[in-house]
């Protein structure tokens, strides 16, 4: 596995859930990063550096050597074309390419629209539609529920960074207040992603249901 003369440096906070991605995507792949501590606004991702490494002002981002890169979905498309030859993360055949880009386009509006918006109202008291919110993630999570019923992972039979792009969010959805009891299947998903070897969770937080 190739690797990078020093760890790969992460700027994330801790209780995000693209941040988060982002580490369990290292974790599984059992490469090394340093996870630096930001804040979110001008005193870390909006500030003068924070906006140098990102225009947006988002978090997460990477520093690689040389290569400075943001964007969720984008670094975990990067770091599985880097750190996992084998393309077992984000395999080559067009049909589960396809059914990936599927689900990381999902994860960016749906995913994002819903259990993550809820779950930034209740940890961070921002003032959100709650009723748009929970609208959104129970349509979301119904239709995975089912599709989950057919497969044992979001885009066929083994684990892909569709899976680990959802994970973080579906799992802290009861933060939000949105309950994950009516989704037998996506328990379940979520068991199995736990259950990989180099999994490391997020912090959860006693705002929102009882997970």
């Amino acid at each position: 596995m190739p690797t990078s003369e020093k760890p790969i440096r992460v700027y994330r906070h801790a209780l995000s859930g693209h941040c988060h991605r982002v580490e369990l995507m290292l974790s599984l792949l059992g490469v090394p990063f340093e996870a630096l501590d930001t804040a979110f606004g001008p005193a870390g991702s909006r500030s003068p550096e924070g906006l140098a490494r990102n225009a947006f002002g988002q978090l997460p981002v990477i520093e690689d050597g040389d290569l400075t890169l943001a964007d969720s979905n984008a670094i975990l498309v990067y770091l599985c074309r880097k750190h996992d030859p084998a393309g077992r993360w984000y395999p080559d055949d067009p049909a589960t390419a396809g059914r990936i880009q599927r689900w990381l386009s999902v994860a960016a509006r749906q995913l994002a629209e819903g259990p993550a918006t809820a779950r930034i109202g209740n940890l961070f008291n921002r003032e959100i539609d709650v009723e748009k919110a929970h609208g959104i993630a129970h349509t979301l999570f119904g239709i995975v529920d089912a599709e989950l019923s057919a497969r044992p992972f979001l885009a066929g039979d083994a684990p892909t960074i569709a899976d680990v792009a959802h994970y973080s969010y579906t799992a802290h959805a009861p933060e939000g207040g949105v309950s994950l009891k009516p989704y037998p299947n996506i328990r379940a998903w979520l068991a199995r992603i736990e259950a990989l070897p180099g999994f490391v969770g997020m912090p959860r937080s006693a705002v929102g249901l009882a997970a």
